[in-house]
């Protein structure tokens, strides 16, 4: 990316969730993976970035001090330590996600939120990101659907879809922080009458127009046993 560019981004990584499908007591996002705790490689990739200005690394207030202690006996240089805060998240992923956008200090217009349990979002794929975003507006990553998607009732198939439609929601998923910040502030005079399982979901609710960034293999999410199987034993 061009200089003019540097700083204009922000991360949040939403790190609080439970994994409770990995069946273990540490949370998915500790659990070593190639000799490091999960989150760790997303947070490196962004730290390491000269476009992001700021990442805010959102947990839960009971593992607060367990981050802050295994942060700090990393590695990490000290110009990517000052661009690091760690935030205490909500009761839900959207609200961990509003704490970390409302806790951001820098002047970066934009905010990119990914989930740690991608480990291994490429730079490449980034680029293509902070592009869209600069040159569009609002996007996601999502990866094309490679199978034929049926909708189901009861256990029985009620009819098939056109899987062209289909895409995979990944993340990063971004927007400019003021816009964000503009419908937290709806959010708060009408409440929600969904549970958002996503920012798109909440950007689709008040009509905003959102871009596709094509995804990978590469970036999907750790959520069972059998993916921390298969990532251990990738290479990037």
């Amino acid at each position: 990316m061009p200089s003019q560019f540097n700083q204009q981004f922000a991360v949040v990584l939403p790190a609080g969730g439970l994994g409770r499908r990995m069946g273990s007591q540490l949370p998915k996002q500790l659990l070593p993976l190639q000799g490091k705790p999960v989150y760790r490689y997303a947070l490196e990739t962004f730290l390491s970035l000269d476009e992001i200005a700021e990442v805010a690394l959102v947990v839960p207030e009971d593992w607060k001090e367990h981050f802050e202690t295994e942060i700090k006996a990393s590695n990490l240089p000290d110009e990517q330590r000052k661009k690091l805060k760690i935030i205490i998240g909500g009761a839900e992923r959207w609200q961990s996600v509003r704490h970390g956008v409302e806790a951001l200090s820098s002047q970066a217009k934009y905010v990119l939120v990914h989930d740690v349990a991608r480990p291994f979002i490429s730079k490449a794929l980034l680029q293509q990101v902070f592009e869209t975003l600069l040159s569009k507006g609002s996007c996601i990553v999502a990866k094309e659907c490679a199978d034929t998607v049926k909708i189901v009732g009861d256990g029985i198939i009620e009819k098939t879809i056109d899987r062209k439609k289909v895409w995979l929601a990944q993340t990063p998923q971004s927007a400019s922080v003021e816009l964000l910040k503009e419908l937290y502030a709806k959010i708060d005079e009408s409440p929600l009458d969904f549970l958002p399982t996503d920012e798109a979901s909440i950007l689709e609710h008040f009509g905003e127009k959102i871009f596709i960034v094509p995804g990978n293999s590469q970036n999907d999410k750790l959520t069972s046993p059998e993916d921390f199987e298969r990532f251990s034993n990738l290479k990037f």
